[in-house]
């Protein structure tokens, strides 16, 4: 029998339309509907019974947070059905990854959850959208895919929510994780693992967000050379409970900015040093965490650090409670 796969469609370049097949750029992104999306890869019935929603039109550069709640709310509707046995997302590709990762701290369920886009718009010629929606399809009724979290597949390749990020602006290969690698391979539409995430996710995890409204406001601050303090002050002043600082190499944090975040955590505002290298680890324990009172973002890039810490501070302002979340997600 086959699985039972539900897509909920969101917009991005995989719904996008161009003048031309040949544009590649400049195109209006989610204009498709996902039934013309089904349209350009009817083997999609040969693998799963789908069913479809629209929940949206957008590029994911306008993703916002009220989105990602009613996306959560679908999601969680559709997963606790016993007629469900999967969930594709079809998504734009410049916020994918945190779309991703959200879900991933949200979703209550051991069920494939699987997000997915393209780098070329549905009208282009060979366009990487239906190929990708495909495995996708294919990938959120594999039994195999269970319980390892928000899966993204693009590209043949099947990475996990939490440590995959876009590293080129139009390459199809975009989506990597570059310190720990993809999770496997989609190979004639089949899924092959090879490792999974050991860090807490999905059904695991403890954030609750059924009566929130609104998520709190956390700010990215990057950091940089000949830094001054107007950023860390802006965010605190427009009511920021929350700061990522984007800090240069292993976290380092300019000296003008310093004392701006001191003071930021003095009034309650939960300051978390990230990197804005890419890759490696702002380690536990260090100076700012015993003496300013920092939290320490781990291997998480700056927007991921945001989406944990926005979703800690809704249980807590305890920067060590916090710092034990950044530990275990």
């Amino acid at each position: 029998m086959l699985p039972n796969v539900k897509i909920l469609a969101t917009g991005g370049t995989i719904a996008g339309s161009a003048n031309s097949s040949t544009q590649m750029t400049n195109y209006e992104p989610g204009v498709l509907k996902v039934e013309d999306l089904l349209a350009a890869v009817p083997e999609v019935a040969d693998y799963a019974h789908i069913t479809a929603e629209q929940v949206s039109n957008l590029g994911s550069h306008d993703i916002d947070d009220a989105f990602w709640l009613l996306l959560a709310e679908k999601c969680r509707q559709s997963l606790a059905s016993p007629n469900i046995d999967g969930l594709v997302l079809t998504h734009g590709t410049n916020t994918l990854e945190e779309t991703a990762y959200f879900l991933n701290l949200v979703v209550n369920s051991h069920k494939p959850v699987v997000v997915v886009g393209s780098m070329r718009p549905g009208t282009a010629v060979s366009a990487d959208g239906p190929l990708n929606l495909l495995n996708a399809v294919r990938l959120a009724g594999n039994r195999q895919a269970a319980g390892r979290g928000v899966l993204i597949a693009l590209n043949d390749q099947i990475n996990g929510a939490r440590d995959t990020s876009k590293t080129n602006t139009s390459n199809t290969g975009t989506f990597r994780a570059p310190d720990l690698g993809l999770l496997g391979y989609m190979i004639n539409g089949e899924a092959v693992f090879y490792r999974a995430t050991t860090r807490k996710h999905t059904a695991a995890a403890e954030f609750e967000i059924g009566p929130l409204a609104a998520l709190p406001q956390v700010e990215i601050i990057y950091g940089h050379a000949n830094q001054n303090r107007v950023l860390v002050d802006a965010a605190v002043n427009s009511g920021a409970q929350g700061i990522v600082y984007a800090g240069m190499g292993m976290g380092a944090i300019h000296k003008n900015a310093a004392p701006a975040l001191i003071e930021a955590q003095k009034k309650g505002v939960v300051v978390v040093r990230g990197s804005r290298t890419g890759s490696g680890i702002v380690p536990f324990d260090s100076k700012w965490t015993q003496e300013c009172h920092f939290v320490d973002a781990d291997n998480l890039n700056p927007q991921k650090a945001r989406i944990l810490l926005m979703l800690a501070l809704t249980k807590t302002n305890d920067y060590q409670e916090i710092q034990r979340m950044f530990g275990e997600y």
